[in-house]
């Protein structure tokens, strides 16, 4: 019989990642206040989301750091190069006396587990390779590269053999980069600035596919049919740029982040909506929103509805009619005043 008021301990395998903020000490001296609210900002809205999004476990945080597990080494490696990639994005606009960079370590090995908290040598190898890399990067141990190279795009430069502080046997380490990335600090930076192609210099949109509510799939047509006329329909405004419909559509049936639809398209604005059938009637909604803050600029969504038509032709081109007039009508004001605003 277990006595009253011992711990639970369990021992498992599992995937630790280590991660500190470089230069911590220097940050808090300069700014105190200031690098409290950044770090708090990057954990709330990039770190904690990411790890819970690919099924990690914050086991403990410290002032300038934090330990995770996960069951699995692609999650935690993945979860880590989606994080240093985002940090660099969020670091760009900064100046380099104010950016946030983490060293992250992973390995894989036994743990002990008690009381919510994991212990054991693996915890230790963990932390001792996020000591050996360079601010903005990842080291990992050669158990995490043999499970996930060729399962992730990322290139793994070999350290060698390292003797880590108070590990007995040494350990095999590797840099992990971007795959075409070279091998010198920085390399997430880079690759962040090739993942985001810089904004034109008009306000640009792209409009991205419609949702299908009707629970119709012969709606499908109509309701893509009738965004390939809005996109034609704003093409046409000269101080608008617009992303080509073969580019928009490959999020189509996706859950976006419409931050992530900016960057990696390049433009200011994204124009989403859906379109809905019900009772001999079509109802089409349109949502403007600011990639750069995910603001939506219309409050409300803007609506559009009639009597459905005997002839399917006749009741698409009736729908990009009604559509595109209503949807070009974007606030042109307001777009210019906030383009010149951030030139």
């Amino acid at each position: 019989m277990k006595p009253a008021g011992q711990a639970r301990v369990e021992r498992r395998l599992a995937a630790i990642l280590a991660a500190d903020v470089a230069g911590y000490s220097r940050l808090i001296e300069a700014d105190e206040e200031g690098t409290l609210g950044r770090l708090k900002g990057l954990r709330a809205e990039i770190i904690d989301p990411k790890i819970a999004g690919h099924r990690g476990r914050i086991v403990k945080t410290t002032g300038d750091g934090l330990l995770a597990e996960f069951a699995s080494v692609v999650d935690a490696l993945r979860c880590a190069s989606e994080v240093q990639r985002a940090l660099a994005e969020a670091n760009a606009a900064l100046p380099s006396e104010h950016r946030l960079e983490f060293r992250v370590g992973i390995h894989q090995g036994d743990i002990v587990a008690e009381d919510g908290d994991i212990f054991g040598d693996g915890v230790n190898v963990a932390a001792r390779l996020e000591g050996l890399t360079e601010p903005g990067s990842i080291c990992v141990s050669s158990r995490v590269q043999e499970d996930a190279a060729g399962r992730l795009d990322l290139a793994f430069e070999d350290l060698g053999e390292q003797q880590l502080k108070n590990i007995s046997r040494p350990v095999r380490a590797y840099r992990v980069r971007p795959t075409g990335e070279g091998s010198t600090p920085g390399a997430w930076a880079r690759a962040a600035e090739h993942a985001a192609p810089p904004l034109p210099d008009k306000p640009s949109i792209a409009v991205l596919p419609f949702a299908n509510m009707s629970g119709d799939p012969e709606q499908e047509y109509f309701v893509d049919g009738m965004v390939e006329d809005i996109i034609t329909a704003l093409s046409r405004i000269r101080w608008l740029f617009v992303i080509a419909r073969n580019s928009s559509f490959t999020y189509k049936g996706q859950a976006v982040d419409m931050k992530q639809v900016g960057r990696e398209l390049g433009v200011r604005y994204v124009l989403e909506g859906s379109v809905r059938k019900a009772g001999g009637r079509v109802r089409i909604t349109g949502q403007l929103i600011d990639a750069a803050t995910g603001a939506h600029l219309w409050p409300t969504a803007s609506t559009a509805r009639w009597k459905m038509s005997s002839s399917f032709r006749a009741r698409w081109r009736r729908a990009s009619r009604v559509s595109s007039s209503r949807l070009c009508k974007l606030p042109r004001l307001r777009v210019r005043l906030t383009a010149r605003r951030t030139t």
